[in-house]
């Protein structure tokens, strides 16, 4: 599969032709079902609601499929959405409520449960939109005011870092993708990505956030690693091979 943007040649023999993302229908799942279909992957859309998700994807693409998925209801359920996928993208997120189990319910026990699905039925690539700071009482940072906000609602990071931990000793071939504020418009600047626990500030567009996990299913420079990802106008543009190829 040929690259289009000129950031350097994918890996030719990659063996992934389908790929299940949890929270399709999300600000950030929906960027990365949209860049999978474009780079010519079948898509298993993992939503909680199949019918209101349809007005979310093109009705007459046949790459891609939508599925029921709720990742708090167990791993089963979820071994039966993933179905033929070779990877999964999760881009879960919960939704801010006065439930403040919210966060550990999806963002951490829901994480666990994917990990276990991917387990029982042999899916072995697994790539995880988590956030910077998650690690931030360890590194200095619990009065950065971004941690402080994150985990207003439940301790949200507490329970991401819990997943990612989980899923670091699962033995899945795991890139976890740790991107800065999240904006909605579109790209600007160039990535900068950097070692886990090591960007304490900055922001990305979900455009580009989805580029990145995308991407990260092409090149062998991003297997068993934690990237974090800022973008910043003055940065040198590189290629994703030289990107995940300098997180060591």
């Amino acid at each position: 599969m040929e690259e289009k943007n000129g950031q350097g040649e994918p890996d030719e023999q990659r063996a992934t032709k389908t790929v299940f993302v949890a929270g399709a229908t999300g600000n950030t799942g929906k960027r990365i079902v949209t860049q999978l279909l474009s780079k010519g992957f079948n898509v298993r859309a993992g939503v909680r609601d199949v019918d209101s998700a349809k007005n979310n994807f093109p009705n007459n693409d046949a790459k891609i499929q939508i599925v029921k998925a709720d990742v708090t209801e167990g791993a089963a359920k979820l071994s039966e959405a993933i179905g033929n996928a070779e990877a999964v993208i999760c881009a879960t997120g919960f939704r801010p409520s006065l439930d403040f189990l919210a966060p550990w319910k999806v963002d951490n026990f829901g994480t666990v449960n994917l990990v276990d699905a991917c387990r029982s039925i042999g899916v072995n690539r697994f790539i995880l939109i988590s956030s910077i700071l998650v690690n931030g009482a360890a590194i200095g940072q619990l009065l950065n005011p971004a941690y402080i906000v994150l985990n207003v609602f439940g301790l949200t990071l507490v329970a991401k870092l819990q997943a990612e931990q989980y899923i670091r000793k699962s033995g899945i071939n795991f890139t976890i993708v740790r991107p800065g504020g999240l904006r909605n418009d579109p790209p600007s600047g160039n990535i900068v990505m950097e070692a886990e626990d090591t960007l304490f500030e900055g922001s990305i567009s979900r455009d580009q956030v989805a580029e990145v996990a995308v991407e990260a299913l092409l090149y062998p420079e991003a297997s068993y690693k934690v990237v974090e990802i800022v973008t910043r106008e003055n940065a040198p543009k590189k290629s994703f091979q030289e990107l995940f190829a300098s997180v060591k």
